[in-house]
């Protein structure tokens, strides 16, 4: 196959995909941690990397209908959430293009590397 890269937003406070420990997001790109997912309890983020995603579905959820695409950890392909794509409310359309990201599927780690966050992508 070839080599997967990775990329590493830095911070302190890193979510890494509870599978295999690849790091997805951190703790300042976190917007809320009142969501409910297919697991429980999951977070919503602003930026997640090392994703792979699904084709998009038209999903009925507890806030309404959304046009959604399942993700994916890049490294083991363990599902981990999904990203919002349109909200058909308006009251909703905070969540378009942010990440949901299931509490059961990633662990919150203190971070080995302190990246300098104006280099990060």
């Amino acid at each position: 196959m070839g080599r997967v890269f990775l990329c590493h937003l830095g911070g302190t406070r890193i979510f890494v995909c509870a599978n295999c420990e690849t790091p997805l997001t951190n703790r300042t790109e976190l917007i809320s941690t009142r969501f409910t997912g297919a697991t429980g309890r999951a977070f919503l983020f602003n930026r997640v990397v090392n994703l792979c995603f699904s084709e998009v579905q038209d999903r009925i959820m507890l806030t309404g209908r959304h046009m959604v695409r399942d993700v994916s950890c890049k490294n083991c392909t363990a599902k981990l959430g999904w990203i919002y794509e349109f909200a058909t409310d308006e009251s909703q359309r905070y969540k378009e293009g942010r990440v949901i990201l299931e509490r059961a599927l990633v662990t919150e780690l203190e971070s080995k590397v302190e990246k300098d966050t104006e280099n990060s992508i």
